[in-house]
């Protein structure tokens, strides 16, 4: 044997091949069709990637699949090239994704099918968001144009919103996760904000497929905070936007959707006032009216009252002044004081005179 040939036991070969893969290529991506797709206890996917003359193993978690694939679509997977203690070299897969127009379609009608089967799409399911949000958490990369229009619009229209921003990446191959624990990251706060906003300009299909990732579609759909999606232009529709409570077409479009115009709220109240002015002119009038008309009308009813009593009194004075001793003697009776009896002294009062006597005969009648 040369003694310059390296012997190894079975495990060191295998362990010193799997050290200079690793230093050698840690990371690798490679093209090709997929078949022999197997999904293992929901936890552990196998493939095989093939070309027209070769097909190597793949082997990955079920939590790093973030699009559904299938056999036959053509994928690009980032992998780690290892020689397993089995002799059998594969690729252990962190991330695969669809390649080529038809495939990437594929991919999405496949998790559009497996979502509307769950019901994430359901209207019935989607929460209205509040009229004007006094606290928001947007998701979006704060270097990006599509955050400066809707951070401008947002004031323009509005202001004084309280927004926490969560700065992502929007695109590449980190993005989707980025994106997911900033979703989960608003959920757990102790004092939620009323709105989650996720928004990103536009771009090419490639760079929005970010938001037809499946975890990030599935954390927007648990969201407790009602959420706004506003990514690419209006033409472009992700999973994420189906997902929302609200989906906006632009970025810009959702900051209007988010808050009113306060120019608009302006002029409609300046129109509401304007159309309440002459109904209240109006009411105060009647009102106007109304009490001058119940004054006189208890005006009238305290006059009648009054000629009822002095009609009454002037007849109780009538019958008084016919009552008046005065004016019985003055019609030429007279008044007699004293005891009626023979011998007795008697008084006699007439109009003018007060006469003194003796009674000196009493007859009867």
């Amino acid at each position: 044997m040369d003694e310059k040939t390296p012997r190894f036991t079975v495990s060191d070969f295998v362990a010193s091949t799997n050290q200079t893969l690793e230093y050698a290529y840690p990371t690798v991506e490679v093209e090709g069709e997929v078949s022999s797709f197997k999904l293992n206890q929901q936890k552990y996917v196998f493939f095989d990637i093939k070309d027209d003359k070769t097909s190597v193993g793949c082997f990955m978690m079920a939590f790093w699949l973030r699009v559904p694939i299938e056999d036959g679509m053509r994928v690009v997977v980032s992998a780690t090239p290892k020689l397993t203690p089995w002799g059998k070299f594969s690729l252990t897969v962190k991330s695969v994704r669809p390649v080529g127009e038809g495939d990437i379609k594929k991919s999405l009608e496949l998790l559009k099918a497996k979502f509307e089967k769950e019901g994430l799409f359901a209207q019935e399911r989607k929460r209205a968001l509040p009229s004007a949000p006094q606290h928001v958490g947007v998701i979006s990369s704060t270097q990006a144009a599509g955050y400066g229009d809707f951070v401008k619009i947002l004031n323009d229209r509005w202001g004084g919103v309280k927004v926490d921003v969560a700065h992502v990446q929007v695109q590449g191959s980190v993005a989707a996760e980025q994106i997911t624990k900033a979703v989960e990251y608003f959920n757990q706060l102790e004092k939620l904000p009323e709105v989650l906003i996720i928004i990103r300009g536009g771009g090419s299909a490639d760079d929005l497929a970010v938001f037809n990732d499946e975890p990030l579609a599935r954390a927007i759909a648990a969201s407790r905070v009602p959420t706004l999606v506003g990514v690419g232009h209006e033409m472009d529709n992700t999973i994420a936007d189906m997902v929302a409570d609200v989906r906006a077409a632009t970025p810009t479009n959702a900051a209007q959707i988010l808050v009113p115009d306060r120019r608009d709220i302006i002029r409609q109240v300046q129109g509401q006032v304007r159309q309440v002015v002459p109904v209240v002119v109006g009411q105060i009038d009647n009102l106007r009216q109304q009490t001058k008309d119940s004054l006189w009308t208890a005006f009238d009813r305290i006059e009648d009252k009054m000629d009822r009593f002095e009609d009454r009194l002037c007849s109780l004075n009538s019958v008084l002044a016919q009552l008046n001793p005065n004016s019985i003697l003055k019609r030429g009776y007279s008044i007699l004081r004293g005891e009626t009896e023979v011998g007795s002294d008697i008084e006699i009062e007439t109009y003018k005179n007060i006469i003194k006597a003796e009674v000196k005969n009493v007859n009867k009648k």
